[in-house]
């Protein structure tokens, strides 16, 4: 069974459980064929009695597909359909109306066979959905009350009760408790909540209840742009889907050239049909978008998502790989590497204070802080409240101290530095001032991730890669340090925005490229690449210039991908390709007359059969998830600094 891609019946597809037109007149074709079998086989109904129910499935369900076919035949439009339509008019002038009427169940009962193929592998799309909280607790006065959460404003109140999936995205401003962000993120831990802190929604709150601010609407949140994501990525329509119209421009032709020389061969009009209904090409119209979608849909539940499908085409060509440095090859979580107390201030009275207010931060330095305490023991005191502005920094108030952790320019404006100079600004840094005095600076090292060097090894051996580029806006001394790490030889350091265009632009026009980065100032080098890839919850601008999302940031789901690219372009081909190849057997088999019309059409729909579910296999998840080797030289090691490798 199969449908057009361009031209089938239309779909009705409010409810998702709606049957469109397609299925009905599958439906319809399915009882005119029984009918007709059993008026002549078992009440031995004269033949034009018999042939009435096929003859009204060939005018309901084929008269509008052969007259779109004329229409876009007209307008110079040719593909793969067009066979069906000859095939129907030809059964209709030669008389073999059974053959007809099962030529329209292929094609009105191929939408039923997709929509199935779809929900089989967009069942996490479906999960998503599932997911999303319809009602929100918004305070009015001293209460709350329940409102669809499509009425929540920016600034509302709202009361995220224990085990609730947080409606919007939000601030905390009452209670403390932890979230599980897991579903959106991929991290399998709870992530502390305090007044100050950002939640997101989607995320599942802990034990305790938490009151929220909305900083964005329902429809702006970030589990909603997931949703939106995932259902561009199902409704755009990928080159590779296009392969099917390039296969049936050849295809079409071949097959009108075998059907006419048989007929005239033979002498026989049957044979010229036989020939046609073998030949109408659904794997084309059918396996390749069931690959493509069973193939967005492993990525998804894998925390890849693909928002443009055509990059799973275009990965497995490219030949060339950039990468950014910071969140890429880094963990983009630095480690706290120097710690300068003022006396009288020590660490014992400062570190914890200062982690009480980190852990409520989202800021990149701040976990390096809390997992310091940690590390070296400290309970963290409760903090009486905290708040993060924007461009001066972590502000907040703990065992009656008042804390400001910043930047040293901003310390330095407004005179809260000591006389004694800090010494070398650079790299990674903040200054504590407590109750306005100077009290410590710390600095830090951002950290490679473990299988950074692994990955780079592998991907010329085994992914084809010829240029491997990283190309970072940090200082050339960092980027040379991590470079000569990851056993990467071609860098490009402190460049600007417009620079990484300028180096993905030239690359590009050279080769096929792959970039992948996570920052804002990535996202046009994301943009101008072959394919872009963002580590996908550090900015919603790099996560909308990409094509591909990696929502858990890790080089193994880059590689995760790039063998799911070449995975979907194998079984592609192979449903397509090879149901076409089972067809053209076929073709030669009713060209000398072995196959009738009717035979023909029962072959075409065990062909269908066998590709869609060879396609389908692309909604499993593979046997080989990565395959660079994740152990680690003892040098590489040793170069991470002491406490980090346990946390990548």
């Amino acid at each position: 069974m199969c449908r057009s891609a361009h031209v089938g019946f239309p779909v009705n597809r409010t409810w998702p459980g709606a049957l469109g037109q397609d299925s009905l007149v599958a439906i319809l074709a399915v009882a005119g064929i029984a009918i007709h079998l059993v008026l002549r086989f078992v009440t031995a109904a004269s033949q034009q009695t018999a042939n009435a129910p096929l003859l009204a499935v060939l005018l309901i369900g084929g008269t509008p597909l052969v007259l779109r076919l004329a229409r876009d035949g007209l307008r110079g439009k040719f593909g793969a359909d067009h066979l069906a339509g000859i095939s129907i008019v030809a059964s209709a002038l030669l008389g073999e109306y059974l053959a007809g009427a099962i030529i329209v169940l292929m094609l009105a009962g191929g939408e039923t066979l997709e929509r199935f193929a779809v929900a089989h592998a967009t069942s996490v799309l479906r999960a998503l959905a599932a997911r999303v909280p319809m009602l929100a607790h918004r305070r009015l006065g001293s209460a709350f009350e329940d409102v669809p959460v499509t009425e929540v404003r920016i600034g509302d109140e709202l009361s995220v009760r224990p085990h609730e999936v947080c409606p919007v995205d939000g601030e905390v401003i009452q209670g403390h408790g932890a979230m599980d962000e897991s579903y959106l993120t991929g991290e399998p831990f709870r992530i502390s909540k305090g007044p100050g802190a950002a939640v997101l929604s989607g995320a599942v709150n802990g034990g305790a209840s938490l009151v929220i601010r909305a900083t964005r609407v329902a429809a702006d949140s970030r589990y909603a742009q997931i949703m939106h994501v995932m259902q561009e990525a199902e409704q755009r329509r990928p080159r590779l889907r296009r392969l099917g119209d390039q296969l049936g421009a050849w295809y079409t032709p071949l097959a009108l050239v075998v059907a006419s020389l048989a007929w005239w061969l033979s002498g026989h009009s049957t044979r010229f049909l036989s020939v046609v209904v073998v030949a109408t090409p659904c794997p084309l119209l059918i396996a390749i978008p069931v690959a493509i979608i069973g193939s967005i849909s492993t990525a998804a539940r894998r925390g890849i998502i693909v928002k443009d499908p055509a990059a799973l085409e275009q990965l497995v060509l490219c030949r060339t790989m950039i990468l950014d440095k910071t969140g890429t090859l880094t963990l983009g979580q630095p480690t706290l590497a120097e710690e300068h107390y003022a006396p009288p201030f020590t660490r014992d009275s400062v570190l914890p204070i200062v982690a009480a207010l980190e852990q409520y931060s989202r800021h990149p330095l701040a976990s390096a802080i809390v997992h310091a305490a940690g590390d070296a023991g400290f309970p963290l005191p409760d903090a009486d409240w905290v708040r993060e502005e924007p461009g001066v920094g972590l502000r907040g108030q703990v065992r009656e101290s008042t804390l400001l952790i910043t930047g040293r320019l901003y310390a330095a404006q407004r005179g809260l530095l000591p006389e004694q100079p800090l010494g070398e600004a650079g790299g990674l840094e903040c200054v504590v001032i407590v109750d306005g005095e100077y009290a410590a600076a710390f600095r830090f090292r951002d950290v490679p991730r473990l299988e950074s060097r692994p990955f780079v090894q592998h991907l010329a051996p085994r992914h084809g890669f010829t240029r491997v580029l990283l190309v970072s806006g940090d200082r050339d001394i960092e980027v040379r340090r991590l470079a000569d790490l990851v056993s990467i030889t071609e860098i490009h350091a402190e460049t600007s925005p417009e620079e990484k265009v300028a180096i993905v632009r030239r690359e590009t026009a050279a080769a096929k490229t792959v970039f992948v980065g996570d920052g804002i100032n990535d996202a046009p080098a994301l943009m101008t690449a072959t394919v872009g890839i963002a580590f996908g919850r550090q900015s919603d601008v790099t996560a909308e210039a990409a094509q591909v999302v990696i929502i858990d940031s890790s080089l193994s789901k880059v590689d995760g991908l790039l063998h799911l690219s070449r995975r979907l372009r194998r079984v592609a081909l192979e449903s397509a390709v090879g149901g076409m190849a089972f067809s053209g057997i076929g073709m030669v088999f009713a060209a000398y007359g072995f196959l009738s019309p009717v035979a023909g059409a029962v072959l075409q729909e065990v062909i269908d059969l066998v590709v869609v579910l060879n396609a389908l296999r692309t909604a499993r998840n593979p046997r080989m998830q990565t395959d660079f080797d994740e152990s680690v030289p003892e040098r590489y090691v040793t170069s991470i600094p002491s406490g980090a490798a346990g946390r990548v």
